[in-house]
């Protein structure tokens, strides 16, 4: 029985997923995950997970490391704003771009 209720939260874990998508970033990878809670509502979790290679070249130990956040529908309008906001200042003010390449929005 024990190995049932294993199985069932195997399954769970993986089926909770019900959209993804997948964005390579030189050592790093984003995963962009559309979930389900216990009350059928989505969510939007994001995993940032970087490659990390360590120890010596000959036996190279290779590590993933792993960051998530999970934002909530009702909270999209506020970080998608926020987001917004912070990718155009950066975008605006850094050292790397001349003033032709200032951008109004994002």
């Amino acid at each position: 029985m024990e190995n049932l209720r294993k199985e069932d939260t195997l399954n769970k874990k993986e089926n909770d997923i019900v959209f993804t998508k997948t964005l390579k970033a030189g050592k790093r990878i984003y995963y962009l995950d559309v979930k389900k809670n216990k009350k059928d509502e989505f969510f939007l979790a994001i995993t940032e997970s970087k490659k990390i290679i360590s120890g010596e070249d000959s036996n190279p130990i290779v590590q993933f490391e792993k960051h998530k956040i999970f934002l909530y529908q009702e909270d999209f309008d506020k970080f998608t704003s926020g987001l917004n906001e912070v990718m155009t200042y950066i975008k605006n003010n850094s050292p790397e771009k001349d003033s032709e390449e200032k951008i109004e929005n994002f």
